[in-house]
């Protein structure tokens, strides 16, 4: 059965475009919308939109109409970054780290990343994919529509399968669209903290194998940084995901010059993320590149880091998304519209720039821009309603008031 619905009196319909790459520099400060707008939706997919005064019945019969009433409707937002999938909360860190302790003397103690593994080794696929869900309908609650999701806290074959098998459920599961990465590279296990190329031959010729059998993976994703994998081994690995049909994506300049972003754009990486430390070199190579850099706020606040240089990658024309990096650890947090408004008050973005780089260049960085990110016919009605606002500034002004009226996935509120 054809469910037809038109969407009534829309105070301001937000982002109507469909560019075919992602928006760079000056290009992110054009945010179409229209005032006054109508939007048709057929079978969960937009099938048309304009003015209310350009509205003629539409040719095929039209199940319901639904008063927006002077709502704003935008794209859901595009979540490209998250950990979505751990086993326990690290809130003890939280008190270690307000007690003056260092990420170093927190990992001596046995926590960071090593801590979330331990918790996975002891935790069940059912128990993961049951915390994972909850979370899950959160963020589609708090407005997101699209979600990519990292492995990286198994650190063994086991464990990084385990977690992947949870992603492939949740990807098979979820009302939104789901991508999957496989981050084995995400830091040493105790096993091989002596042994670093015995854990990389580990992730080559065990991990890779049992995921291009499976088919648990769309990514392959590297923590580039000093201590953990360097430029070269991040290319190998890299590599050898790229060989089974994984696309690349870095966690790159977090916390030094690592050299990640030149690495991701030679290998063509779909985004390389995180970037608060960046020179000109990396800034120069992000530009003249078809990669993504993703920006994740919320995590340079949570560690009290400076800020992403947003402005200065904007100003050389980079393309720019943004993440919530959602994890247990440093971003604790999968609230995408905190994110956009932590970039518009801490990295001096245009509430414009903000909105396309956390809808329809968070859509890219997933390679989901066909399905979701703006409003454009045939892609998913995944869209988040706003209560009436004065202006669409007021989005990420108001950073402590929830200003969603309802989520709509597939054309239907959740």
């Amino acid at each position: 059965m054809h469910h037809v619905t038109l969407i009534t009196n829309i105070q301001l319909l937000v982002n109507t475009q469909d560019p075919k790459t992602a928006l760079r520099g000056s290009q992110l400060k054009h945010l179409p919308c229209i005032e006054n707008a109508y939007l048709v939706i057929e079978d969960g997919i937009i099938a048309g939109f304009g003015k209310m005064d350009e509205l003629i019945h539409h040719e095929r019969a039209i199940n319901e109409v639904l008063d927006a009433d002077g709502l704003t409707i935008m794209p859901a937002w595009c979540d490209s970054h998250t950990h979505l999938v751990f086993a326990a909360s690290r809130e003890n860190e939280f008190i270690d780290k307000i007690n003056g302790l260092s990420y170093a003397e927190i990992a001596a103690k046995g926590g960071g990343i090593l801590n979330s593994a331990q918790r996975i080794a002891a935790a069940t696929e059912d128990e993961l994919f049951d915390s994972a869900w909850k979370r899950l309908n959160e963020l589609i609650a708090l407005g997101t529509g699209a979600i990519e999701i990292k492995s990286g806290y198994g650190l063994s074959v086991e464990g990084e399968l385990k977690m992947l098998r949870v992603i492939k459920r949740l990807k098979k599961e979820s009302p939104i669209p789901v991508k999957a990465t496989f981050l084995g590279a995400h830091t040493y296990p105790i096993a091989y903290k002596e042994n670093h190329q015995g854990y990389i031959d580990s992730i080559i010729n065990e991990m890779l194998p049992a995921i291009a059998r499976e088919q648990l993976a769309d990514y392959i994703d590297v923590f580039c940084e000093e201590g953990f994998f360097s430029p070269a081994e991040t290319e190998t690995i890299c590599k050898a995901g790229m060989a089974i049909g994984l696309k690349p994506k870095i966690h790159a300049n977090q916390l030094n010059l690592s050299g990640g972003t030149q690495v991701g754009v030679k290998l063509g990486a779909v985004s390389v993320d995180h970037l608060e430390t960046m020179d000109d070199a990396a800034i120069d190579a992000l530009a003249t590149s078809d990669t993504i850099g993703t920006l994740l706020p919320t995590a340079a606040f949570f560690l009290r880091m400076p800020f992403q240089p947003a402005r200065k990658l904007m100003d050389a024309n980079c393309a720019i998304a943004l993440a919530s990096d959602y994890n247990p650890g440093s971003s604790p947090s999968g609230n995408m519209n905190l994110v956009v408004s932590m970039s518009c008050i801490q990295m001096k973005m245009l509430p414009e720039e903000a909105i396309n780089a956390a809808t329809i260049n968070g859509a890219f960085a997933m390679q989901l821009n066909n399905e979701v990110g703006s409003i454009a016919i045939g892609k998913k009605a995944n869209l988040v309603f706003i209560k009436p606002i004065p202006s669409l500034a007021y989005i990420p002004y108001a950073f402590g008031s929830n200003l969603i009226d309802r989520v709509m996935i597939n054309g239907e509120f959740i």
